[in-house]
């Protein structure tokens, strides 16, 4: 497993990240804030805890803020796929429904980034007393869904389920885990994700890397490439019990602005707001334009809620 010993310079000024046992796994978080309403940052696939480094401090200055590993990323627990648990956006939702329950003692906002999204939503839609409002950055639109393939041409269905096949032989699926599980492939792809070059750096890739090394990091990276089910955004935006907004950077190149416009048009969502310039992670990307737009949105609902 990671060692927060090994935390990038970016997050050393943070107070040691804690664990919480969650089905006999540890669970790896970090908590700052001293008082204000409780808000969980949950990462989106193959990042962690610290790709909301640069927003704990400022919502801190006003939230008790929570950010945690989801189980199979960060320094989490890798429990074995399909025998261990089930790596699907439920458990992931029971896992956040029960820290709010656990850890924070009350219900919570929740900020999420791609996946991160879902498994907010889902943890809306499953347990709605732990979840005051949702905003969402980039949210996953799950494109490699089978019911959102389905609607695709014939000749486009065809390559993701034959990788998926492809990859389900163990032997494979780790060697091509070990393909890009490299810092210079992995910088490849964060310099597609990001728009702004400066952005990736060192540190981030880093960041990313380390939980790569830990025992069942392959297992976990395979499971989640074959999940074809579940639920998709607007499954869970036409039944969301709490009010929603989206923030989309307008550059993103895997969750298409287009089609992340059709997810505004569901009555929870109360705002669709425009990140310019910006690709698929704005929390790390644009951390000057996200903010400020979490900080008044918080406050915000808070005043609501203490109206009523």
């Amino acid at each position: 497993m990671s060692l927060t010993s090994n935390l990038p310079a970016a997050v050393s000024s943070f107070s040691p990240s804690q664990t919480w046992m969650w089905k006999g796994f540890p669970i790896c978080y970090q908590a700052e804030g001293e008082s204000g309403p409780a808000v969980v940052l949950i990462h989106g696939f193959g990042a962690s805890w610290q790709h909301w480094r640069k927003n704990i401090p400022a919502l801190a200055e006003s939230c008790r803020v929570y950010a945690i590993d989801l189980i199979g990323f960060g320094s989490s627990a890798k429990p074995v796929p399909f025998t261990e648990i089930e790596y699907t956006f439920e458990t992931w939702a029971q896992q956040v429904a029960d820290f709010c329950q656990e850890v924070i003692g009350a219900p919570a906002y929740l900020v999420g980034n791609s996946i991160g999204c879902i498994v907010a939503m889902q943890t809306a839609v499953s347990h709605a007393d732990s979840v005051l409002g949702i905003a969402m950055l980039n949210c996953s639109l799950r494109l490699l869904h089978d019911r959102r393939r389905a609607t695709l041409p014939w000749y486009r269905r065809m390559g993701a389920p034959l990788l998926q096949r492809v990859l389900a032989v163990r032997w494979l699926g780790h060697n091509f885990f070990r393909l890009i599980a490299r810092p210079n492939t992995v910088r490849k792809i964060l310099l597609k994700a990001y728009i702004r070059p400066e952005a990736v750096t060192d540190e981030l890739v880093d960041m990313l890397m380390a939980p790569a090394a830990d025992p069942g990091a392959a297992d976990v990276f395979l499971a989640f490439t074959g999940y074809s089910q579940g639920p998709l955004p607007e499954d869970l935006l036409e039944v969301l019990p709490c009010p929603a907004i989206l923030l989309w950077g307008t550059q993103d190149p895997w969750e298409p602005i287009a089609l992340g416009r059709d997810l505004a048009n569901f009555p929870a969502v109360k705002e669709f707001i425009l990140l310019e310039g910006v690709g698929h992670c704005p929390q790390d990307e644009a951390p000057e334009l996200v903010n400020p737009i979490l900080q008044e949105w918080i406050l915000s609902q808070t005043s609501t809620h203490e109206t009523y």
